[in-house]
């Protein structure tokens, strides 16, 4: 079970690397699409985190994003160790989500559900 630092060294990961998406990765495959960074997982010892990208377009998407995040892996390591002072920046793990497509289905689905309703409390 992670402690508190842990935790909050996992949420410092996140930000960073999503500051870097924004900002600093130039890769067409990565800022091609509209991605996020769902969540990281830092494991006990801070030597490897895996990293889930997800985006609204779909699983290809996020597929693609993960490929092009790999392929700058050296330079998101060498910034987040910078960045929260690291003396050693853990492996990063890429992984393709698909949460943010399914809570799209999901809104989708609730919205339908909803006209229907006033639909029904009209006639």
């Amino acid at each position: 079970m992670p402690n508190f630092k842990n935790g909050r060294l996992s949420e410092d990961i996140k930000r960073e690397i999503s500051g870097l998406i924004r900002e600093e990765i130039k890769d067409p495959r990565v800022n091609g699409s509209l991605i996020s960074v769902v969540r990281t997982e830092l494991s006990g010892d801070n030597s490897h985190c895996k990293v889930y990208i997800s985006s609204i377009e779909g699983q290809d998407a996020a597929r693609t994003a993960v490929k092009g995040l790999e392929s700058a892996s050296g330079l998101i390591k060498r910034r987040i160790s910078n960045a929260l002072h690291l003396k050693k920046s853990p492996e990063l793990k890429f992984i393709a989500d698909d949460s943010i497509e399914h809570s799209a289905e999901i809104a989708c689905k609730l919205e339908t559900l909803e006209k229907n309703k006033t639909n029904e409390a009209e006639n």
